[in-house]
């Protein structure tokens, strides 16, 4: 008897045994077959409301796909997205072109990095209450962007349609302003105004000239509605690319990457060709 109590006893404590066992490998499966699952990664982009944002949007669901959420932060200064980037709150931003940011960096001592060049806005000139350049008078109102980069870009579009005469030599890398006008050859007052203001001054203004973003956001296309426009295949259309920027040393985020190559995507471009109808051109090599 005493022997097969031993027995119960050894059974039973070997069952106890299997069954602890059983529990720390999730109910009995061996920890070897459970498969790991894949993180979600998250990054942050600083943009324009218009386009950048709405790309971004259509990107999002890519990038999902990838497991890398994106979350999307619109702002509607120029300022404030390469700050936010610059201390680290925000991953990257999308909404300025490379002459832009360069001269951002000089100015403020920021670090912002070209990581991907994405599409490129055409600048136009919209009527306000002239319908045309050749209704252009003497003390006519023209509203141009007041930073440097973009002002210099209204002011070569300006010159382009026979408006002012710039100091030779200018082209889309130099910076001006409208007190480096060499000539006028129509006496017009040309205005420094916000970016994000002008549209809302159009109708005060002769014409004026718009950034694409904001003339998107004010309902005009600029292969409809503008007097006036770069064209696509212009050297603007090079300088003036609308890129993914990071802070320097940042340049290797792995999500980054997988955003900008999203963003450069045909999914992207044919998103951007049917939505913007030229307004919003992708950018090529």
């Amino acid at each position: 008897m005493k022997g097969e109590e031993i027995m119960k006893k050894i059974i039973t404590l070997l069952l106890v045994l299997l069954t602890l066992c059983a529990c720390s490998n999730g109910g009995g499966q061996p920890s070897g077959n459970d498969e790991p699952k894949d993180e979600t990664i998250k990054i942050s982009v600083a943009c324009s409301p218009t386009p950048h944002a709405e790309i971004l949007a259509k990107a999002k669901d890519i990038l999902a796909q990838q497991n890398i959420e994106l979350e999307i932060v619109e702002f509607e200064d120029y300022v404030q997205p390469v700050e936010v980037v610059e201390s680290g709150e925000i991953d990257a931003n999308y909404f300025a072109h490379v002459p832009y940011l360069n001269n951002y960096n000089d100015e403020k001592g920021t670090t912002q990095t070209v990581v991907g060049k994405i599409h490129y806005e055409p600048f136009g000139i919209y009527p306000g209450k002239k319908a045309s350049l050749a209704d252009l008078a003497d003390g006519d109102d023209i509203l141009v962007p007041n930073d440097g980069t973009n002002e210099t870009r209204a002011l070569l579009l300006l010159q382009d349609n026979g408006i002012i005469t710039l100091p030779e030599g200018v082209g889309a890398d130099t910076v001006v302003t409208v007190n480096d006008i060499v000539e006028y050859k129509v006496k017009v007052n040309i205005k420094e105004v916000e970016a994000a203001q002008i549209a809302r001054s159009k109708d005060d203004a002769a014409v004026v000239i718009l950034n694409g973003n904001y003339a998107l956001a004010a309902g005009l296309n600029v292969s409809k509605d503008a007097i006036a426009y770069e064209k696509s295949d212009s050297s603007a259309a090079k300088t003036y690319v609308n890129v993914v920027a990071v802070k320097a040393g940042n340049e290797n985020n792995e999500a980054i990457k997988a955003l900008v190559d999203v963003l450069v995507s045909k999914d992207i471009q044919d998103y951007i060709n049917n939505t913007y109808e030229g307004a919003v051109v992708p950018f090529t090599e």
